[in-house]
């Protein structure tokens, strides 16, 4: 199963990092918090992964282009070119960056990958949040409710889109954005089925999170797996300092590798 990973926004709430590179590829313990999401699938064996770029998407592929020089150690010869790696560090990864626009919104660069993915299921979450999510659990939860899309939701402050979930785990109404009232709110982290992309048009200006989600919702197929574990997403300089703090004491309950 695929696992596409959105990554082309702005950022612009992290400003003082991304006014340089895009925010997946911010660090966290010094890795991109990019590279932290795709370990936390990798654990469970989901090493396919298509990354929606968009904004400095060329820092994405330049990373993975260089990615065993990065992470290896190397002896160089200046005078005769030659490299011998001494130690190499690898990854079971298939990875495929697509860059889906700079102005691009969410809906809109699913829509542009919609070939890639192929007819399939797919696993799709935000390049900027990490959390000890059970992964096997909500693909069993995802199946057991046969959802077109199970999204992962969380309790923190009420930043992002609230869910009205009913005694079933049904989301039967989606609201983006409330001022903050205790709400479960979508943590990304979803599973999709191959139906879903009835929702998505091919419109760079749809945003996933309003007319999609809230269609999908309105018609009863939108569930969600409440995870009450960690979760955080990195939207300014201090859920930044803070998830770099989790990580330096060894406190990074996300980290299971």
């Amino acid at each position: 199963m695929k696992v596409v990973i959105l990554a082309g926004g702005l950022g612009t709430r992290l400003s003082e990092e991304t006014s340089l590179k895009p925010k997946p590829m911010v660090e966290i313990g010094g890795k991109p918090i990019l590279w932290h999401i795709m370990k936390i699938y990798s654990e469970y064996s989901l090493n396919d992964f298509i990354i929606l770029g968009g904004y400095k998407v060329q820092i994405i592929k330049e990373y993975f282009l260089n990615y065993a020089a990065l992470n290896s150690d190397l002896t160089i010869d200046l005078s005769s070119g030659n490299i011998s790696v001494l130690r190499s560090v690898k990854e079971n990864w298939r990875v495929t960056v697509l860059d889906t626009g700079l102005t691009t919104m969410t809906g809109g660069r699913l829509a542009r990958a919609r070939d890639v993915i192929g007819n399939e299921d797919f696993l799709l979450t935000y390049g900027d949040g990490v959390g000890n999510i059970n992964i096997n659990d909500l693909l069993k939860f995802h199946y057991e409710k046969g959802a077109v899309l199970t999204l992962t939701s969380a309790q923190p402050n009420g930043r992002f889109g609230a869910l009205q979930i009913d005694n079933d785990d049904r989301v039967v109404q989606f609201r983006e954005k409330p001022k903050g009232d205790g709400s479960w709110i979508n943590a990304g982290f979803m599973v999709c089925s191959k139906g879903f992309f009835k929702y998505i048009p091919n419109d760079d200006t749809c945003i996933l999170e309003q007319q999609p989600l809230m269609e999908c919702a309105k018609e009863g197929n939108l569930y969600t797996y409440k995870h009450k574990g960690f979760w955080m997403p990195m939207d300014t300089l201090r859920d930044k300092n803070i998830l770099n703090e989790l990580y330096q004491n060894k406190k990074a309950v996300w980290k299971t590798w």
